[in-house]
């Protein structure tokens, strides 16, 4: 059974937008390596006007869309239990470790919201995972959702063209990623590192790591200092053997 991305939505037109292009879509539409289902909220409303919000309980503005249509539409879904990530701002920020379990299931429902966000007592009732894919606010979660999926899809076997190039990525071990360079070999003036043109793949190497070092304590110190505490980690460890 492929992994199936299923988003919960008041806008099932936005999809599948970058989705479907390039590789991601090829994967979809062409290898059935993964597939894509979207569920408009909005047809399990009861009220006669189609309503799937109210005014927040304490009052404030905006609206707040109903714990019971929302739980009417993940009830409504099919097949194996999956992963329920609903995208918020407040939620904890997506990191690829999360991704790569996700990656891992039968799929992911994403629930997108709204407004002012979803009654809280139909994510804790059915149990949704509150993710945020930045320190910003969006009008909704749809594109937050798509890039959850991307993540999710480009680590499925037989998507990407070189699954060796996954392992060099930003994150898969606690570094950013180095700077690339390709053809022409002058551009305005700036020339590729010469070492990259050298030939030598241990020079190569060992450049590569430095600039991954170098950007990494420079754009997310974070990291960077979870990077030093595990390397302290490891070699303590082999000290003691």
């Amino acid at each position: 059974m492929p992994f199936t991305a299923t988003v919960l939505t008041m806008f099932p037109e936005a999809f599948p937008g970058p989705l479907g292009v390039s590789l991601i879509g090829t994967a979809w539409r062409e290898k059935g390596l993964w597939s894509l289902d979207t569920v408009d909220i909005r047809a399990f409303s009861t009220d006669t006007r189609g309503f799937l919000d109210d005014t927040p309980a304490g009052g404030g503005p905006g609206a707040v869309l109903k714990a019971d249509v929302v739980a009417r539409a993940v009830d409504s879904l099919p097949g194996p239990k999956r992963p329920l990530l609903y995208m918020s701002a407040r939620g904890r920020p997506l990191t690829q470790a999360r991704v790569k379990e996700w990656a891992k299931a039968d799929g992911i429902v994403v629930l997108c919201g709204r407004f002012e966000g979803v009654d809280q007592r139909v994510l804790d009732a059915r149990g949704f995972e509150e993710v945020s894919v930045g320190d910003a606010v969006l009008a909704g979660g749809e594109a937050a959702a798509m890039v959850v999926i991307e993540a999710c899809v480009r680590l499925i076997p037989g998507v990407l063209g070189a699954a060796d190039s996954l392992s060099s990525e930003s994150f898969e071990d606690g570094l950013l990623e180095h700077p690339q360079y390709t053809r022409p070999r002058t551009f305005e003036g700036l020339e590729i590192p010469e070492v990259l043109l050298s030939g030598d793949h241990k020079k190569v190497a060992k450049w590569r790591e430095a600039q991954r070092e170098e950007t990494t304590r420079e754009r997310r110190p974070d990291l960077w200092e979870a990077h030093l505490a595990k390397s302290q980690a490891k070699s303590a460890k082999l000290e003691e053997k």
